[in-house]
């Protein structure tokens, strides 16, 4: 081990990775992502998943009622995955929603005043999850949102989140779009296409959104990805720094499910 380990506790975060079929069919499938503004101290210009940090409001016990499906879920859990819808809602414009007494997941029409009322007020902490959700009597999809990989940022790094990533297949009647402040452009776009683009030079990963687009890019499409999710143990992915042959390498555990398990820096 090398580098000096930092005294800060990593933060509670969830990232989603929204997926869809590829319209073209050129590709198996396309997962959302959103290019970081630059000056945004965390991840500043790079490309990576919808995401952010807990909130208080997203562990209110009063949110238990409005996610069904979720009975097995603990209330850290719950936590996690309400953060996730609220994170996609504020980044991206998608709500992981349905009305009351409906199973389909909000139109496109009915999320537009919905999206009108409360995504600012979100971005602003102006309102709560919990308030938009008893405002609008909607019920939380979290049980269509399945844990794909759980990451926690090195304890060399000063600004340190423990991340629980989860996939969900896209409302086909909904559009995707960033914010425009903590992110300034987005694309749905077929993992193995970023990975390439990636290397040759064109946009910056962060080395766990490289491996988890990895992992997407080994499915034949949106239902095997999600399979592979569901059946996958997830271990919890804390990188470390380690000095091999005079070269310093970032190192994750060999039982991660990752074929890369280290990388020279």
């Amino acid at each position: 081990m090398i580098d000096s380990p930092s005294s800060c506790q990593p933060r509670p975060a969830t990232t989603v990775l929204l997926l869809r079929p590829s319209p073209t069919g050129d590709a198996a499938l396309e997962v959302f992502m959103v290019l970081r503004n630059h000056q945004i101290d965390s991840f500043s210009g790079a490309l990576v998943f919808p995401g952010g940090k807990l909130e208080s409001a997203d562990a209110a016990p009063a949110l238990r009622a409005r996610c069904p499906g979720a009975e097995g879920c603990s209330d850290e859990e719950l936590a996690f995955r309400i953060a996730g819808v609220r994170e996609a809602f504020e980044e991206c414009g998608i709500l992981l929603a349905c009305k009351r007494g409906e199973n389909e997941l909000l139109s496109a029409a009915q999320l537009a005043p919905i999206e009108a009322r409360w995504r600012a007020k979100l971005n602003s902490d102006a309102a709560s999850i919990a308030e938009l959700v008893e405002a609008e009597d909607l019920l939380l999809a979290v049980d269509r949102m399945v844990p794909f990989a759980h990451w926690i940022t090195p304890d060399f790094v000063p600004k340190r989140f423990d991340t629980w990533f989860f996939a969900a297949v896209a409302p086909a009647d909904q559009m995707a779009l960033h914010d425009g402040s903590e992110t300034v452009d987005s694309r749905w776009v077929a993992p193995a296409t970023v990975l390439a683009e990636a290397k040759a030079g064109r946009h910056t990963l962060v080395f766990a959104t490289e491996q988890n687009l990895h992992l997407l890019s080994q499915a034949g499409n949106v239902e095997q990805a999600l399979e592979a999710a569901r059946n996958r143990r997830i271990v919890a992915v804390q990188p470390w720094l380690e000095e091999i042959d005079g070269v310093r390498h970032l190192r994750i555990p060999a039982d991660a499910g990752y074929a890369r398990t280290s990388v020279a820096r």
